[in-house]
């Protein structure tokens, strides 16, 4: 028997960085994903195989062991499997980038989740999202949740420390242009700068999540209107706060510039320091936004909000 499920990524519209300290985040999952394979074997081992490497080990083996990005697999293999006695091979497959702030973790734990959960039981999408939490904290153990959640409902959510995650209703219809600046960033770094950015600019950070709170509210209002061009306007004041927190680099700043030139607006999405930008679009200036990116040499591709979320078969 073989079970197989597939999840998006995601993409963090508005209020990254800001999310930590009680403002709004607004997120969306986009149609690019990560499907899993899970098949039960009777060699008593956990494999699994996928573009970044393969992993096989017993049955209970100590996470502490584990030095591997495939380490969440092996924790909802194990976890699931421990009471019955069969061994388990996993597939993995990509169209995601990955470690680009693009989600592909949180997906990999959704589509995980589900593809070995539903070989033994027909699990609800809650308790899929449950158990792809509990396995992104064994790489990102401070993890919020919110990029599983959006990973494994799709469309888009508005999300807060205190209220949790709100799925926004309706489906506007741009496109985002997203561009890779193959920097390698270390979301921890990033994030511990921000904290002394905050600590020693007690009062001009209190001002920017006042405004950036105030942005947020204002965005979603205009997503309720499918007012893309004043969205592209957001975007671009958005990426003003960020670059004062000090998460942009030169080279995130000429992207961006690129971006701009042909879309609505453009920022950062994610930890910043690397990673990538995106550049908020329609039908009207995709293909020009596109060119611009590529005649610059700069890794890119186009992306729409998916609305269908994990998906097993």
């Amino acid at each position: 028997m073989k079970s197989k499920a597939s999840a998006p990524g995601k993409v963090i519209l508005f209020g990254e960085h800001f999310v930590v300290y009680g403002v709004k985040a607004i997120l969306c999952a986009i149609d690019k994903r990560i499907t899993v394979s899970a098949e039960k074997t009777k060699e008593r081992k956990i494999s699994i195989i996928s573009n970044i490497g393969k992993l096989e080990l017993e049955k209970n083996t100590s996470l502490s062991e584990i030095n591997s990005p495939l380490k969440p697999f092996y924790f909802l293999a194990n976890k699931i499997i421990k009471n019955h006695d069969t061994g388990i091979e996993i597939i993995v497959e990509s169209d995601i980038p990955l470690g680009v702030g693009l989600g592909s973790s949180s997906a990999c734990c959704v589509a995980g989740a589900a593809a070995i959960s539903r070989l033994f039981s027909n699990t609800t999408k809650e308790e899929i999202l449950k158990l792809a939490i509990e396995a992104e904290k064994t790489i990102f153990q401070n993890t919020s949740g919110a990029d599983c959640t959006v990973c494994t409902y799709g469309g888009i959510m508005e999300y807060d420390k205190e209220n949790g995650f709100t799925t926004i209703e309706s489906q506007p219809n741009f496109h985002l242009v997203i561009a890779n600046s193959n920097i390698e960033h270390s979301t921890k770094v990033v994030v511990a700068g921000v904290k002394e950015f905050k600590e020693k600019n007690e009062i001009e950070f209190t001002t920017l999540c006042n405004n950036e709170s105030k942005l947020v509210d204002e965005v979603l209002k205009e997503i309720k209107e499918n007012n893309i061009k004043e969205i592209g306007n957001r975007v671009t004041q958005n990426q003003e706060y960020l670059e004062k927190i000090g998460i942009s680099n030169d080279k995130l700043r000429d992207m961006i510039k690129i971006g701009k030139n042909g879309s609505f607006g453009a920022k950062i999405t994610g930890a910043g320091g690397g990673g990538c930008i995106f550049a908020l679009t329609d039908e009207s200036n995709l293909e020009k936004t596109i060119k611009q990116f590529k005649e610059k040499n700069y890794d890119c591709f186009s992306a729409k909000i998916d609305f269908r979320g994990l998906d097993t078969f």
